[in-house]
C-alpha cells in the first residue's frame, strides 16, 4: 500500500495537472476575499470565512475535486497502463485504496491553502474580527467541508470507471454545481447531500428537517457510490 501510495505520489510529480488544480483552490479566497474588500470592507473575518467555505465547498470545489478524481482514476486508461501495473501482482483493492488515499491528501491540501490563503489575504487587508477561536473554528470547518467532498466524490469515481472518460464525470459534478446553485435559498436543500455538506460544514443547517435527514443523505451517496465504484472495479475485465 505504501510503495503504491508512493508510485502515485511520483507520478502527480511528473504532471502539471497539481499545479492546475492548485489555481483552481486559489480562486474561492481570492475572488470571496477581494469581492468583499471592494464592495463591504466593513465585513467581519466570521463572515469572510463563511463566505470563502460556501464557495470553496458548494460552488468551486465540486468541479474542481471532480476533475481531480477523474483525472486519478482514469489516468492508467488513458494511458494504457493499468494491464500491466496489475500483473505485478498488485490487488485491485489495494490499487483503488491508493487512489482513495492519494485523492484524500490531496482534497484536503487544496482545501487548506485556500483556508490559509483566507486568512492571509484577510489579514494584509486589515479586515477585522480576527481572533484564535475564530482560527480554529474556521480551520475546523474547511477541513469538514473537504472531508465532505471527499466522501461525495464516490459518484464521480463510480462514472470515472465504468466510463473510462473524463467528459461524464465533468458534467455529472456541473449538474451538481448548478442543483447546488438552484438550491441554495431552498427549505429543502438539507436533503440535497452537496448542499447539506455546505450548510453542515459552515454550521447554517436549516431547521426544516432534522440534521440526521442531511447527514444520512450524505451516507448514502457516499456509501453507494464507494461500494459500486470498488465491486465494479474488483469484477471487471481490464483489457
Amino acid at each position: 500500500m505504501v510503495n503504491l501510495l508512493y508510485t502515485e505520489l511520483l507520478k502527480l510529480k511528473r504532471s502539471s495537472m497539481f499545479f492546475i488544480s492548485l489555481l483552481g483552490a486559489i480562486v474561492s479566497p481570492v475572488m470571496v476575499v477581494m469581492a468583499t474588500y471592494i464592495h463591504q470592507p466593513s465585513t467581519p473575518f466570521t463572515e469572510l470565512f463563511h463566505d470563502t467555505n460556501l464557495y470553496t465547498v458548494g460552488i468551486i470545489g465540486v468541479p474542481l475535486y471532480a476533475v481531480v478524481a477523474a483525472y486519478l482514476f482514469n489516468r492508467e486508461y488513458v494511458e494504457d497502463t493499468l494491464k500491466n501495473l496489475l500483473t505485478i501482482p498488485v490487488s485491485r483493492l489495494s490499487f483503488i485504496t491508493s487512489k482513495l488515499l492519494l485523492l484524500l491528501i490531496w482534497i484536503m491540501l487544496l482545501t487548506f491553502i485556500a483556508w490559509v490563503l483566507t486568512l492571509l489575504l484577510g489579514v494584509l487587508l486589515h479586515f477585522e474580527g480576527l481572533n484564535a477561536p475564530l482560527v480554529l473554528k474556521s480551520f475546523t470547518q474547511f477541513l469538514i467541508g473537504g472531508g465532505f467532498l471527499f466522501i461525495l466524490s464516490s459518484p464521480v469515481i463510480l462514472i470515472t470507471l465504468i466510463l473510462k472518460n473524463y467528459v461524464p464525470p465533468i458534467i455529472f459534478a456541473i449538474v451538481v454545481t448548478l442543483l447546488n446553485v438552484m438550491s441554495g435559498n431552498s427549505e429543502d436543500r438539507g436533503l440535497f447531500p452537496w448542499m447539506a455538506a455546505v450548510d453542515i460544514a459552515n454550521d447554517t443547517l436549516l431547521p426544516t428537517y432534522p440534521p440526521e435527514f442531511s447527514y444520512i443523505a450524505i451516507a448514502a451517496v457516499s456509501l453507494t457510490g464507494f461500494t459500486a465504484a470498488i465491486a465494479y472495479f474488483q469484477k471487471t475485465d481490464i483489457h
